[in-house]
């Protein structure tokens, strides 16, 4: 027999067994010997309270061994079988490849960028020397955007598919079974390239292609049904079914679609800067002490406010983390965050931002284009005022709510460099100012974030897709192409590493079916 039930720790216990035994013996009023085992399915901290605990659901096996979970996932050869491509190779398109091998069709994927760790010079060239090369940095290249940037699979996407599915295919790959049972699991940016590097191996063993360095120049379609591709480097490849899983920033296939005719629409994206503090003030914050305790991790937030009918909002918290550069041209500006696994730098940094809606652009009700014209102008705003190479413009935290230009600017992990800068001259007024409004209360309800110690690097601008690609809600097809399924993140449908796997997924059992 087994029962499932919810024990509560403290964090100093969450580690041991004979606890975690003996607290389930208690609750559920049988004797220890009783209990065979047990197998922790999820964990949370819960630190509303002075003591914080680690809530647990635990299922106990009673009276009959305890099974271990499996990870593995039944694969088949496709050499010979159905081809479909995939545009892109991030976590959309590597799962949808991955759902090929389940399926019996053969995925073909074309990949604009190069291997993960090829990837890794061009990061550090953005680094250190503020040189963007358009085809490889932090959202192009295997892996995509969350490859390099952090590796969070956080999602509330339960209602698209199965969420337990996508993390036990990163454990089968390498990723720490943790992340089966963590409520916000993580991977880390140190460890998530080489579980990329595992799924392609597995792709390519089981007859996949993947294509690297190699972009898509063109869509073939024939009386109204997709025919294949024409790329740079591996020439032009044919098939029925071609899934396009290329990103948010992939704005060429958007200048594609346009030059076609192919519909497209303006769709909703959020808008702000990245806020980062010291690690130190959110632990103190979050966790009721002084020092944060050595059995809790860095401590996470997410805040939210309404100011003048608009919501502001924490986004991608990194907690132990890293301000990056995600530019994706060399003439503007653009900022994520990420954390390795560890969690271990001395900063926390999250998106803070406003949603940015089509009534907020003029024109954006007409023109497809508008909301991402209005994107690009923030981001390369943002690098005239930084001064080049990347350089972020920035400002302390009370110095911007009280439209003050920061003599200095603290310490802060952003490693092309940070300028005293009024955000006033980057950000529209109405985002300026619901941030404004926003910070000074997200301080009442959080001890010490309000505070000239944080720093506001903008701009936080990619945080999803400014044009939806649209699609039919059954068959997952382009209204217009037979056999063009949009895909995830840059399509407009997805919001993440787990979203945007699930959807890529969902495509290839559309295409099955």
């Amino acid at each position: 027999m087994q029962k499932e039930i919810e024990i509560a720790l403290i964090p100093a216990e969450v580690q041991d067994e004979q606890r975690i035994l003996s607290e389930g013996a208690k609750k559920l009023r049988i004797p220890e010997k009783r209990i065979q085992g047990f197998h922790v399915r999820k964990r949370s901290i819960d630190a509303r309270g002075r003591q914080v605990l680690f809530r647990m659901r635990v299922v106990y096996f009673i009276d009959e061994p305890a099974a271990a979970p499996v990870y593995a996932t039944k694969l088949q050869s496709v050499q010979d079988a159905e081809p479909v491509i995939i545009i892109g190779a991030g976590p959309a398109g590597l799962f949808a490849a991955y759902r090929c091998l389940e399926l019996g069709l053969k995925p073909i994927v074309v990949e604009r960028g190069k291997q993960v760790k090829d990837r890794r010079r061009d990061l550090a060239k953005i680094n250190r020397e503020g040189l963007v090369n358009p085809e490889s940095n932090y959202c192009f290249g295997e892996g995509g955007a969350g490859t390099y940037s952090d590796g969070k699979l956080y999602t509330r996407s339960n209602k698209r598919g199965d969420v337990q599915q996508v993390l036990s295919i990163f454990v089968e790959h390498g990723a720490p079974e943790d992340i089966m049972v963590d409520a916000r699991p993580h991977i880390g940016t140190n460890k998530l390239p080489h579980i990329i590097e595992s799924i392609r191996e597995r792709i390519l063993e089981y007859g996949g292609e993947v294509h690297f360095d190699c972009k898509v120049t063109d869509i073939i379609e024939q009386f109204g049904h997709v025919q294949g591709v024409h790329t740079t480097t591996a020439g032009t490849l044919h098939a029925k079914h071609v899934v396009v899983a290329t990103g948010h920033s992939a704005r060429d296939i958007f200048e594609l679609f346009r030059s076609k005719g192919w519909l497209l629409e303006a769709k909703p994206f959020a808008l702000g800067v990245r806020i980062e503090h010291p690690q130190e003030v959110i632990d103190q914050a979050q966790y009721h002490c002084s020092v944060r305790p050595e059995n809790l991790p860095p401590a996470y937030y997410s805040l939210v406010e309404q100011v003048d009918g608009r919501g502001v909002f924490s986004f991608c918290m990194c907690p132990g983390g890293i301000i990056a550069p995600c530019a994706t041209d060399a003439d503007e500006i653009v900022v994520n965050g990420w954390s390795p696994s560890k969690r271990n730098n001395p900063h926390a940094n999250s998106g803070t931002v406003i949603q940015i809606n089509l009534e907020d652009v003029v024109g954006a009700d007409q023109d497809p284009f508008a909301l991402l014209a209005f994107q690009r102008q923030i981001e390369q705003r943002a690098f005239t005022l930084g001064g080049g190479q990347l350089v972020a413009p920035a400002q302390r935290m009370v110095d911007f709510v009280e439209n003050r230009v920061s003599m200095d600017l603290p310490e802060n992990s952003y490693k092309p460099g940070t300028r005293s800068v009024d955000l006033r001259e980057v950000l529209p007024n109405f985002v300026h100012e619901a941030l404004r409004g926003a910070l000074p209360i997200f301080g009442k309800k959080m001890k010490g974030y309000y505070s000239n110690e944080a720093i506001l690097v903008g701009v936080e601008s990619r945080t999803s897709s400014p044009i939806r690609i649209p699609r039919d809600k059954d068959t997952l097809q382009h209204p217009q192409v037979a056999g063009l399924y949009p895909c995830a993140e840059g399509a407009g449908y997805a919001g993440g590493i787990v979203s945007a796997a699930i959807d890529g997924m969902n495509c290839i059992d559309a295409i099955k079916r």
